[in-house]
Protein backbone atom coordinates (compact mmCIF):
# COMPACT_ATOMS: atom_id res chain seq x y z
CA UNK A 1 0.00 0.00 0.00
CA UNK A 2 1.19 3.49 -0.86
CA UNK A 3 -0.39 6.50 0.79
CA UNK A 4 -2.63 8.85 -1.16
CA UNK A 5 -1.45 12.46 -1.19
CA UNK A 6 -4.22 14.94 -0.42
CA UNK A 7 -4.19 17.77 -2.96
CA UNK A 8 -4.63 20.95 -0.94
CA UNK A 9 -4.39 23.12 -4.02
CA UNK A 10 -7.51 21.54 -5.51
CA UNK A 11 -9.43 21.90 -2.24
CA UNK A 12 -8.39 25.56 -2.05
CA UNK A 13 -9.44 26.14 -5.66
CA UNK A 14 -12.92 24.86 -4.88
CA UNK A 15 -13.17 27.14 -1.82
CA UNK A 16 -12.02 30.18 -3.78
CA UNK A 17 -14.62 29.50 -6.46
CA UNK A 18 -17.39 29.56 -3.86
CA UNK A 19 -15.98 32.68 -2.20
CA UNK A 20 -15.75 34.49 -5.54
CA UNK A 21 -19.47 33.97 -6.05
CA UNK A 22 -20.29 35.04 -2.48
CA UNK A 23 -18.13 38.18 -2.66
CA UNK A 24 -19.72 39.12 -5.98
CA UNK A 25 -23.17 38.95 -4.42
CA UNK A 26 -22.08 40.93 -1.35
CA UNK A 27 -20.46 43.65 -3.44
CA UNK A 28 -23.65 43.92 -5.45
CA UNK A 29 -25.81 44.11 -2.32
CA UNK A 30 -23.71 46.60 -0.35
CA UNK A 31 -22.02 48.53 -3.17
CA UNK A 32 -18.64 48.29 -1.47
CA UNK A 33 -15.80 45.80 -1.86
CA UNK A 34 -14.30 43.95 1.11
CA UNK A 35 -11.05 45.65 2.17
CA UNK A 36 -8.40 43.98 4.33
CA UNK A 37 -5.16 45.49 5.59
CA UNK A 38 -2.03 43.61 6.63
CA UNK A 39 0.54 45.09 9.01
CA UNK A 40 3.99 43.84 7.98
CA UNK A 41 7.09 44.56 10.05
CA UNK A 42 10.53 44.02 8.53
CA UNK A 43 11.36 41.76 5.59
CA UNK A 44 10.98 38.06 6.36
CA UNK A 45 11.31 36.03 3.12
CA UNK A 46 8.77 33.40 4.19
CA UNK A 47 6.33 36.08 5.30
CA UNK A 48 6.78 37.95 2.04
CA UNK A 49 5.97 34.82 0.04
CA UNK A 50 2.92 34.06 2.15
CA UNK A 51 1.62 37.63 1.80
CA UNK A 52 2.18 37.50 -1.94
CA UNK A 53 0.16 34.30 -2.25
CA UNK A 54 -2.58 35.57 0.04
CA UNK A 55 -2.86 38.91 -1.75
CA UNK A 56 -3.07 37.12 -5.10
CA UNK A 57 -5.87 34.97 -3.71
CA UNK A 58 -7.66 38.12 -2.52
CA UNK A 59 -7.42 39.61 -6.00
CA UNK A 60 -8.85 36.43 -7.51
CA UNK A 61 -11.98 36.44 -5.35
CA UNK A 62 -12.66 40.19 -5.41
CA UNK A 63 -11.27 41.23 -2.02
CA UNK A 64 -9.14 44.38 -1.97
CA UNK A 65 -5.96 43.91 0.04
CA UNK A 66 -3.22 46.32 1.03
CA UNK A 67 -0.11 46.15 3.17
CA UNK A 68 1.16 48.72 5.68
CA UNK A 69 4.92 48.23 5.94
CA UNK A 70 7.12 49.18 8.87
CA UNK A 71 10.85 48.93 9.51
CA UNK A 72 11.94 46.25 11.95
CA UNK A 73 12.84 48.86 14.58
CA UNK A 74 9.34 50.34 14.69
CA UNK A 75 8.05 50.83 18.23
CA UNK A 76 5.30 48.68 19.67
CA UNK A 77 3.37 51.86 20.45
CA UNK A 78 3.33 52.78 16.76
CA UNK A 79 2.01 49.36 15.79
CA UNK A 80 -0.70 49.48 18.45
CA UNK A 81 -1.73 52.98 17.35
CA UNK A 82 -1.94 51.71 13.77
CA UNK A 83 -4.15 48.82 14.83
CA UNK A 84 -6.43 51.22 16.73
CA UNK A 85 -6.68 53.43 13.64
CA UNK A 86 -7.65 50.43 11.49
CA UNK A 87 -10.18 49.36 14.13
CA UNK A 88 -11.89 52.74 13.79
CA UNK A 89 -11.67 53.01 9.99
CA UNK A 90 -15.06 52.08 8.47
CA UNK A 91 -13.38 51.54 5.09
CA UNK A 92 -11.33 48.62 6.48
CA UNK A 93 -13.22 45.37 7.07
CA UNK A 94 -10.40 43.05 8.11
CA UNK A 95 -7.03 43.33 9.87
CA UNK A 96 -4.09 40.92 9.70
CA UNK A 97 -0.72 41.11 11.42
CA UNK A 98 2.01 39.26 9.58
CA UNK A 99 3.93 37.04 12.00
CA UNK A 100 6.57 36.64 13.20
CA UNK A 101 7.05 40.13 14.63
CA UNK A 102 10.33 41.46 16.10
CA UNK A 103 11.10 40.42 19.68
CA UNK A 104 10.41 43.88 21.13
CA UNK A 105 6.79 43.69 19.97
CA UNK A 106 4.37 41.46 21.87
CA UNK A 107 2.23 39.27 19.60
CA UNK A 108 -0.25 38.84 22.44
CA UNK A 109 -0.64 42.59 22.90
CA UNK A 110 -1.17 43.01 19.16
CA UNK A 111 -3.80 40.26 19.13
CA UNK A 112 -5.60 41.82 22.10
CA UNK A 113 -5.70 45.23 20.39
CA UNK A 114 -7.43 44.13 17.17
CA UNK A 115 -11.20 44.56 17.41
CA UNK A 116 -12.86 41.14 17.28
CA UNK A 117 -15.18 41.85 14.36
CA UNK A 118 -12.18 42.69 12.11
CA UNK A 119 -9.95 39.85 13.36
CA UNK A 120 -9.31 37.84 10.18
CA UNK A 121 -6.94 35.44 11.94
CA UNK A 122 -9.26 34.55 14.81
CA UNK A 123 -6.54 35.30 17.38
CA UNK A 124 -8.27 37.85 19.61
CA UNK A 125 -9.22 36.65 23.11
CA UNK A 126 -12.90 37.05 22.20
CA UNK A 127 -12.69 34.93 19.05
CA UNK A 128 -10.44 32.31 20.65
CA UNK A 129 -12.85 32.15 23.58
CA UNK A 130 -15.78 31.64 21.25
CA UNK A 131 -13.86 28.85 19.51
CA UNK A 132 -13.15 27.25 22.89
CA UNK A 133 -16.80 27.15 23.97
CA UNK A 134 -18.05 25.92 20.61
CA UNK A 135 -19.56 29.20 19.39
CA UNK A 136 -17.52 29.04 16.20
CA UNK A 137 -17.44 32.22 14.15
CA UNK A 138 -14.00 33.50 13.16
CA UNK A 139 -11.80 30.46 13.71
CA UNK A 140 -7.97 30.53 13.41
CA UNK A 141 -7.09 29.79 9.81
CA UNK A 142 -4.73 26.82 10.20
CA UNK A 143 -7.02 24.81 12.51
CA UNK A 144 -9.90 25.66 10.18
CA UNK A 145 -7.88 24.40 7.21
CA UNK A 146 -7.21 21.09 8.96
CA UNK A 147 -10.93 20.59 9.58
CA UNK A 148 -11.71 21.63 6.02
CA UNK A 149 -9.29 19.03 4.64
CA UNK A 150 -10.67 16.25 6.85
CA UNK A 151 -14.24 17.19 5.92
CA UNK A 152 -13.32 17.23 2.23
CA UNK A 153 -11.85 13.75 2.61
CA UNK A 154 -15.00 12.56 4.42
CA UNK A 155 -12.97 11.49 7.44
CA UNK A 156 -15.19 10.69 10.45
CA UNK A 157 -14.07 12.46 13.62
CA UNK A 158 -16.45 11.17 16.27
CA UNK A 159 -14.80 8.54 18.49
CA UNK A 160 -11.59 8.86 16.46
CA UNK A 161 -8.21 8.92 18.22
CA UNK A 162 -6.41 12.08 17.13
CA UNK A 163 -2.96 13.25 18.20
CA UNK A 164 -1.81 16.84 17.67
CA UNK A 165 1.91 17.63 17.86
CA UNK A 166 1.63 21.36 18.55
CA UNK A 167 0.44 23.22 21.63
CA UNK A 168 0.47 26.82 20.40
CA UNK A 169 -2.33 29.33 20.86
CA UNK A 170 -2.76 29.63 17.09
CA UNK A 171 -2.76 25.95 16.06
CA UNK A 172 -2.73 23.22 18.69
CA UNK A 173 -5.01 24.65 21.36
CA UNK A 174 -7.84 25.89 19.12
CA UNK A 175 -7.57 22.79 16.93
CA UNK A 176 -7.94 20.54 19.97
CA UNK A 177 -11.08 22.44 20.97
CA UNK A 178 -12.57 22.18 17.48
CA UNK A 179 -11.95 18.44 17.38
CA UNK A 180 -13.37 17.92 20.87
CA UNK A 181 -16.54 19.71 19.77
CA UNK A 182 -16.81 17.00 17.10
CA UNK A 183 -16.47 14.26 19.74
CA UNK A 184 -12.98 13.12 18.79
CA UNK A 185 -10.63 11.78 21.45
CA UNK A 186 -7.74 14.24 21.39
CA UNK A 187 -4.20 14.04 22.74
CA UNK A 188 -1.97 17.11 22.53
CA UNK A 189 1.80 16.66 22.37
CA UNK A 190 4.72 18.94 21.48
CA UNK A 191 8.48 18.90 20.92
CA UNK A 192 9.09 18.51 24.67
CA UNK A 193 6.89 15.43 24.98
CA UNK A 194 8.87 12.45 26.23
CA UNK A 195 8.65 9.32 24.07
CA UNK A 196 6.54 11.04 21.42
CA UNK A 197 5.91 7.89 19.40
CA UNK A 198 4.18 6.29 22.39
CA UNK A 199 1.33 8.72 21.69
CA UNK A 200 1.53 9.25 17.92
CA UNK A 201 1.59 5.53 17.18
CA UNK A 202 -1.92 5.22 18.64
CA UNK A 203 -3.43 7.93 16.42
CA UNK A 204 -5.98 7.25 13.72
CA UNK A 205 -5.26 10.83 12.62
CA UNK A 206 -1.92 12.49 13.32
CA UNK A 207 -1.74 16.27 12.96
CA UNK A 208 1.79 17.59 13.33
CA UNK A 209 3.00 21.18 13.34
CA UNK A 210 6.21 21.24 15.35
CA UNK A 211 8.41 22.73 12.64
CA UNK A 212 11.01 19.96 12.97
CA UNK A 213 12.13 18.17 9.81
CA UNK A 214 11.91 14.36 9.90
CA UNK A 215 10.23 14.44 13.31
CA UNK A 216 7.66 11.88 12.18
CA UNK A 217 8.82 8.58 10.68
CA UNK A 218 7.14 5.23 10.11
CA UNK A 219 7.92 4.28 13.72
CA UNK A 220 5.67 7.11 14.91
CA UNK A 221 2.48 6.02 13.16
CA UNK A 222 0.05 3.12 13.11
CA UNK A 223 -0.97 1.28 9.96
CA UNK A 224 -3.41 3.24 7.77
CA UNK A 225 -3.06 6.44 9.78
CA UNK A 226 -4.04 9.74 8.19
CA UNK A 227 -1.32 12.37 8.51
CA UNK A 228 -1.95 16.11 8.27
CA UNK A 229 1.40 17.92 8.16
CA UNK A 230 1.12 21.53 9.32
CA UNK A 231 4.87 21.89 9.87
CA UNK A 232 6.94 24.33 7.84
CA UNK A 233 10.69 23.83 7.75
CA UNK A 234 13.00 25.76 5.43
CA UNK A 235 15.84 23.64 4.06
CA UNK A 236 18.45 24.09 1.35
CA UNK A 237 16.26 22.04 -0.97
CA UNK A 238 13.11 24.06 -0.24
CA UNK A 239 10.21 24.02 2.20
CA UNK A 240 9.18 20.76 3.83
CA UNK A 241 7.12 19.63 6.80
CA UNK A 242 7.59 17.55 9.94
CA UNK A 243 7.00 14.23 8.21
CA UNK A 244 9.61 12.04 6.55
CA UNK A 245 7.35 11.18 3.63
CA UNK A 246 9.59 8.47 2.20
CA UNK A 247 9.54 6.70 5.54
CA UNK A 248 5.78 6.84 6.17
CA UNK A 249 4.25 6.57 2.71
CA UNK A 250 4.06 2.76 2.73
CA UNK A 251 2.35 2.73 6.13
CA UNK A 252 0.01 5.74 6.17
CA UNK A 253 -3.24 5.80 4.20
CA UNK A 254 -3.35 9.53 3.39
CA UNK A 255 -0.86 12.39 3.76
CA UNK A 256 -0.96 16.12 3.14
CA UNK A 257 2.26 17.06 1.31
CA UNK A 258 4.42 20.10 2.05
CA UNK A 259 4.16 22.22 0.01
CA UNK A 260 0.74 21.84 -1.58
CA UNK A 261 -1.23 20.46 1.34
CA UNK A 262 -2.36 22.54 4.30
CA UNK A 263 -0.81 25.82 3.10
CA UNK A 264 -3.13 26.59 0.16
CA UNK A 265 -6.18 25.62 2.21
CA UNK A 266 -5.07 27.91 5.05
CA UNK A 267 -4.98 30.84 2.64
CA UNK A 268 -8.43 29.90 1.35
CA UNK A 269 -9.71 29.77 4.93
CA UNK A 270 -8.27 33.25 5.51
CA UNK A 271 -10.40 34.42 2.58
CA UNK A 272 -13.44 32.80 4.19
CA UNK A 273 -12.70 34.66 7.42
CA UNK A 274 -12.33 37.91 5.46
CA UNK A 275 -15.85 37.45 4.16
CA UNK A 276 -17.06 36.96 7.75
CA UNK A 277 -15.33 40.12 9.01
CA UNK A 278 -16.75 42.03 6.04
CA UNK A 279 -20.24 40.84 6.91
CA UNK A 280 -19.74 41.87 10.55
CA UNK A 281 -18.80 45.36 9.39
CA UNK A 282 -21.43 46.02 6.72
CA UNK A 283 -24.48 43.99 7.65
CA UNK A 284 -26.94 45.64 10.04
CA UNK A 285 -27.12 44.09 13.49
CA UNK A 286 -30.43 43.03 14.97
Amino acid sequence: MTATFINGREIAKEIRKNITHEVGQLRKNYQVAPVVTTIAIGQNPSSELYMKLRNAACDEVGILSNVLRFNEDVSEATILQTIEHLNDDPAVHGILIQYPVPSHISPTTCMKTVVAKKDVEGFTPENLGRTLIGDEDIVPCTPLSVLTILDHEHVPLQATDIVIVNHSNVVGKPLAALLLHRNATVTVCHVFTQNLKQYTSQADILITGAGVANLITKDHIKNNAIIVDVGIVETNSGVRGDVNVESVKEKASRITPVPGGVGPVTIACALSNMVKTYRHCVEPTA
